[in-house]
């Protein structure tokens, strides 16, 4: 981190790839983050416990350990954002990256820039107010505050891609918050669960 600049934070990081790992951790520095690199999850989640970061980048191997890491950063009441990243991504990895808690899942290779910004854009949005919306399908679990502003782009007829641009986030997470949604919903596509909707209220509610 340059030495003029004031310290955004901490941003803990499991990654593999020494390449990437050091271009990674190049880019951040220079964007005033600290990085600090871990060995494995126990060690990380070891470290959240004395000190909370701004973010948390964890990689997800093949056989979803991770996905063990990010429940047990949830268990300690780590409520900082966690952003996934994977080098063998899949719908339903994302969906159960998302359902342990994970704010964003990013796949492998990606670009240092990239990444950079939607950390920040994670930090910028774990620092509002969380609220859920509770205006939703009577009956269903109700909608994390991710899947409500993935919802009023749906329903806006963004294509995931668009929603991806305007959440800062990647095609493959928009639809993996997509499916969780359809799920809640128990709604067949996104045709079924806007037609549910537009039942029960009207479109301005969302």
């Amino acid at each position: 981190m340059p030495g003029n600049m004031l310290s955004k934070g901490e941003i803990f990081v499991i990654d593999t790839d020494a390449a990437s790992r050091e271009q990674l951790s190049a880019a951040l520095q220079r964007n005033a983050y600290e990085v600090i690199c871990f060995a494995d999850g126990a060690s990380l989640v070891s470290a959240a416990k004395a000190r909370m970061p701004a973010c948390v980048l964890l990689e997800l191997p093949s056989d979803h350990s991770g996905l063990e890491v990010l429940k047990r950063l949830r268990g300690e009441n780590c409520m900082a954002p966690v952003l996934v990243t994977s080098a063998n991504g899949s719908i339903a990895m994302a969906v159960d990256a998302i359902k342990s808690g994970a704010a964003d899942f990013i796949e492998k290779p990606f670009r240092t820039h990239d990444i950079v910004g939607r950390i920040d854009a994670a930090i910028d949005e774990f620092a509002q107010p969380a609220t859920i919306r509770q205006c939703w399908l009577p009956g269903c679990e109700p909608l994390t505050e991710r899947e409500g502003d993935v919802l009023e782009h749906l329903a806006a007829g963004l294509t995931n891609k668009e929603i991806a641009r305007r959440m800062h986030l990647s095609a493959r997470t928009v639809e993996g918050y997509r499916a969780s949604i359809l799920k809640k919903a128990g709604a067949r596509n996104v045709t079924d669960l806007l037609r549910r909707i537009f039942g029960q209220a009207s479109p301005t509610q969302f």
